[in-house]
């Protein structure tokens, strides 16, 4: 059957983009928030459109559950669902609305995951990548009756609102640990605290990057991570594997769980996270160890909310980075051992939970991922199973 067949409209806002604002009635879901998760996380939008901008300039508007996707840019063939009614899809985006009685619209989002690679393929852009509507909408797809689609709508989704919440508690954990470090700050002087440079209680780790030539240095059992891993919230996960000798004959070390990570150089400098598994780094990171333990959560937090006095600080001409030296000669206020360790106490809980649910986040990610090919092709016998 025919994709175009089982819509009852596509939600099209290309062409002229409307005027935007820092803050208005509805935020603009644009390709930077669709990266094929279930829903786009509101809190990222940059950019919104008023009243009369959404009645009077939009051509289409979403619903809840609209399986929407990226046309234009690194992120083509990219999905989400809609979260609501309050935001909406501009140029280079477009939805889905499906005949619900044919195609279910949750389902329709789960095989655009299956079929991500098919539709990356439609790429007809030379300078920028491009997918045209009508390749997608002529896009053969073979539909199973609708009870079992939604069948394979609620295991999915299930597993994903699992995610999601997870997510949020990771957000209210992560904003309470940080509200308790600004109120821990807004108490110090002259008489409790003392300023120090990062060097003084941490040791500032660069990491390196075993030789591609030498194969015998990759592929082993050591985690290894690139910049790129430090735009995430917390690090579970290793880039690649290396092997010992790789370790030895590298400028690269091995970073314990706990240290703080902080990009230098290009598309992700200034961005910062925390290790949750041992791992080495490339030359683009930095690690920061402390030197007592119970200075962990604090010295993240205090990186993390004094990151823009080190950015300022950047060199290099095309290539922007941040020096290792000012790293460490970097000022950050140190409680006394009494206050810190209370805030230990008060915070190691809630980094242990977060940690906990990031990887149970991946064990949950990893069962979707193994499911949706299986539920796709229907090789699992969902006749059973009530819904």
């Amino acid at each position: 059957m025919i994709l175009k067949d089982c819509l009852e409209k596509i939600i099209d806002n290309r062409g002229r983009n409307p005027k935007y604002y820092d803050n208005e009635a509805y935020p603009v879901i644009d390709n930077v928030m669709i990266k094929n998760n279930y829903h786009p996380n509101i809190n990222e939008a940059t950019r919104f459109i008023d009243q009369d901008t959404h009645d009077n300039f939009l051509r289409g508007y979403l619903e809840p559950n609209i399986p929407i996707m990226t046309l234009v840019g690194g992120g083509i063939g990219n999905v989400s669902l809609s979260i609501d009614d309050k935001s909406v899809i501009v140029q280079n985006t477009i939805g889905f609305k499906t005949k619900t009685e044919v195609l279910d619209s949750i389902y329709l989002y789960y095989w655009f995951l299956y079929k991500h690679d098919e539709l990356i393929q439609f790429n007809r852009g030379s300078g920028q990548p491009s997918i045209r509507k009508t390749d997608i909408e002529n896009m053969n797809i073979e539909l199973k009756n609708i009870n079992y689609q939604r069948k394979v709508s609620k295991i999915l989704s299930e597993i994903d609102e699992k995610i999601e919440l997870n997510n949020k508690i990771n957000n209210n954990l992560h904003e309470l640990c940080n509200n308790m470090y600004f109120e821990l700050v807004s108490q110090l002087d002259d008489s409790n605290s003392s300023s120090k440079q990062i060097k003084e209680v941490s040791k500032c780790v660069l990491g390196g990057t075993p030789s591609r030539a030498k194969s015998e240095y990759w592929k082993g059992n050591i985690n290894w991570i690139n910049s790129g891993e430090v735009n995430n919230f917390r690090i579970i996960d290793a880039s690649e594997k290396i092997t010992e000798l790789g370790l030895q004959k590298s400028s690269t070390a091995l970073l314990p769980k706990g240290t703080t990570v902080l990009a230098i150089t290009g598309a992700t400098l200034g961005q910062v996270s925390r290790l949750e598994i041992d791992s080495c780094a490339n030359q683009s990171v930095i690690g920061i160890i402390p030197n007592n333990i119970e200075l962990n959560n604090y010295i993240y937090l205090s990186i993390l909310n004094t990151i823009n006095d080190l950015i300022l600080k950047q060199t290099g001409g095309a290539q922007q980075h941040i020096n290792k030296n000012d790293v460490e000669t970097h000022e950050i206020i140190i409680p006394n051992d009494k206050l810190l360790k209370k805030f230990d106490e008060r915070t190691r809980s809630m980094f242990d939970k977060i940690s906990m649910t990031c990887f149970e986040n991946k064990r949950l990610e990893q069962l979707r991922d193994t499911l949706l090919p299986k539920l796709m092709n229907g090789e699992i016998d969902l006749d059973n199973i009530e819904i």
